[in-house]
């Protein structure tokens, strides 16, 4: 008699998947988070790269993991703890030991828990799960690498290639047990490995085995469904930060009528910007990958000069090599966007870690008064409106502009409804065809309200004029050392930054606006734990609102109002209070509490609401 399987209805569930980096983890994440957008699930993604390049095979050190939370409702974070592990190796689950709760599901690869494998993983006994404490999790051991062997005997690959797609065995498991259909897994397979018919065919025989050994087993579990639901018409895309950021800047360059360049040199966790750039040479997109962080982003420099949408692409590290040329921007007072994907510092840190620790880099990091714009993209799916802001405000204000993202939001990912192009704001470049006094025109001539100079492309005839890092004579736009002058570009530069307040959105409050107990401030990748955060103490009866930035310098306009308003306030930050040091510095007699963590990995919401309880409490 076969037995009949419950399945259990949840509202949302965190899976994580974990193993070797060569164990395809990132992959298989990524199918199963596509495969629940499309049912109709609301996804948040989390990868975790490991910082080693390859570390040895079944050590500790080159654990690998994609964390993906679905939901019925909108979810805002991949999740605190999982409700299901997929452990490769003993390595992948001593690493993931603090990731679950309590009762919950671990699925393991039986043929990879030897002696030799517990012992590459510094296990001292032959019981892993009891020596590291998990004593209340339900196991699914299952022989994933000889039955994946055995499975895909008739395609003749030998054992390396056939054991390459034992992930896909472990994904047809994990869609059975949470009662996916696999067509999109399949489309997926047959797109990827087209053209390696061999690979295609074993990845869809390994995944169609893997949801039959559960089926036919039944696992020793009970099985879940989470309902899909009806999402807003549009065409969705599965992006991630990096990618949104690079449509962002595409959909910028459409807008304003310009050519988009970037000028980049690769390096961890923005590099894939500069990847998905360079393949869309029919819209008009030119790059360069440069041989240093200088040389990128003085070609970037050369570009925006030469009339062209101009972007540079770092990390931390890459940002203070950045440092000179982007005063030399400031100066010459071109367009130009910096795109700095944080990760763990200083030097060359946590190169795959997520830190908010750029934040005083950005607003101050080059010699002499050098003000500039600093947006900052708060969810893998927002960095496409950031970008497009950033870029927005670089043109139209003629200034360099640094858009802040993390590793967190540029490598995790979420369903993405592509705009309508229509639906964009238009960008308006001050050319110098604005240009309307009877005197004639010089370089830094500008708009007497704005304060931003009118942008004349070379070639332009009647406009021959030189740009350059020497101060230059508000008048005349010749070189000038007066000291009565300098002074007066300082502060006409420092004008035409702070008068951006004025076009860019006022600061929204969520929550209990008007009688919070505990104002929430926030700014940038922490605004979807933050977001649960205080969605989670309104369940619990307290009165919280949040606050978060996106607009960093300069603040939006209402800013000091919002923040002046709440008896309490905290200001929440992945850094040791770099943000809340700002905003003393710029809002006179705002005293806000402070929440920091600096681990290289995104906050924990059960953390933040005890600690913001305790706050309202005393």
């Amino acid at each position: 008699m076969t037995k009949k399987v419950e399945v259990k209805d949840l509202p949302y569930v965190v899976v994580r998947f974990s193993g070797d980096s060569g164990d395809g983890m990132q992959l298989t994440g990524t199918i199963f988070s596509d495969l629940s957008a499309v049912l109709g699930n609301t996804i948040s993604t989390f990868p975790d790269f490991p910082a080693e390049i390859r570390a040895p095979q079944g050590s500790l050190g080159g654990v690998s993991g994609f964390q993906v939370q679905i939901g019925t409702n909108q979810v805002m974070t991949p999740g605190d703890l999982a409700d299901v592990l997929v452990a490769m190796n003993p390595a992948a689950l001593k690493v993931n030991r603090n990731h679950l709760k309590e009762r919950s599901i671990i699925i393991i690869d039986s043929d990879s828990f030897t002696s030799k494998d517990l012992e590459k993983a510094e296990y001292k006994t032959d019981e892993p799960f009891e020596e590291i404490g998990l004593n209340t999790q339900q196991v699914i051991s299952a022989p994933i690498s000889s039955m994946v062997k055995e499975g895909l005997a008739e395609f003749g690959l030998d054992n390396k290639s056939a054991l390459r797609c034992k992930n896909m065995f472990a994904l047809g498991l994990v869609c059975w047990l949470f009662n996916r259909p696999m067509d999109h897994a399949f489309e997926y397979l047959n797109n990827k490995f087209k053209k390696k018919d061999d690979i295609r065919k074993a990845n869809i025989k390994a995944l169609t085995d893997g949801f039959n050994y559960g089926a036919n087993t039944h696992a020793s579990v009970s099985t879940y469904r989470i309902e899909g639901k009806k999402q807003q018409a549009g065409r969705y895309l599965d992006v991630n930060g990096n990618k949104a950021t690079s449509y962002g800047l595409i959909a910028a360059s459409e807008r304003a009528g310009l050519n988009l360049f970037l000028g980049s040199y690769p390096i961890t966790p923005a590099t894939d910007i500069l990847h998905e750039l360079a393949k869309h040479k029919a819209l008009g997109v030119k790059t360069v990958q440069a041989e240093d962080e200088i040389a990128g982003i003085c070609t970037a420099v050369g570009a925006s000069f030469a009339g062209n949408l101009a972007v540079t692409t770092t990390s931390g590290p890459g940002l203070a090599l950045k440092s000179e040329a982007i005063g030399l921007a400031v100066m010459a007072e071109l367009p130009l966007v910096i795109v700095d994907v944080m990760r763990g510092g200083p030097s060359t840190g946590l190169p795959t870690k997520s830190e908010q620790t750029d934040l005083l880099q950005a607003l101050y990091g080059r010699n002499g008064e050098s003000p500039l714009p600093v947006v900052a993209a708060s969810t893998p799916a927002q960095c496409f409106e950031a970008a497009f802001w950033a870029a927005k405000l670089a043109v139209e204000h003629m200034t360099p502009v640094i858009l802040l993202t993390d590793s967190f939001v540029a490598n995790g990912s979420t369903a993405w409804r592509i705009p309508d192009m229509s639906s964009l704001p238009s960008i308006e470049p001050n050319y110098v065809s604005n240009y309307k006094e009877d005197r004639p025109w010089k370089a830094y001539r500008r708009d007497s309200e704005s304060q931003v100079r009118y942008w004349a492309i070379p070639g332009q005839d009647g406009y021959q004029h030189r740009l350059g890092g020497l101060e230059k004579d508000f008048d005349t736009s010749a070189i000038s050392t007066h000291p009565m002058n300098h002074q007066l570009m300082v502060r006409t530069r420092q004008a035409k930054v702070d008068y951006i307040s004025n076009k860019i959105p006022e600061l929204e409050v969520l929550g209990d606006v008007e009688d919070a107990d505990l104002l929430i401030v926030g700014w940038g990748g922490t605004y979807g734990h933050l977001y649960a955060a205080m969605e989670e103490m309104h369940l619990n009866g307290k009165k919280v609102a949040l606050a978060h930035f996106n607009f960093i310098n300069p603040l939006p306009r209402n800013a000091a109002e919002v923040l002046l308003k709440y008896k309490k306030v905290v200001v929440a930050e992945q850094n040791l209070g770099q943000f809340a040091m700002y905003l003393r510095s710029k809002v006179p007699g705002f005293n806000p509490m402070q929440f920091n963590r600096v681990k290289g990995q995104p906050f924990i919401v059960a953390r933040l609401v005890e600690e913001f309880s305790k706050m309202i409490n005393e």
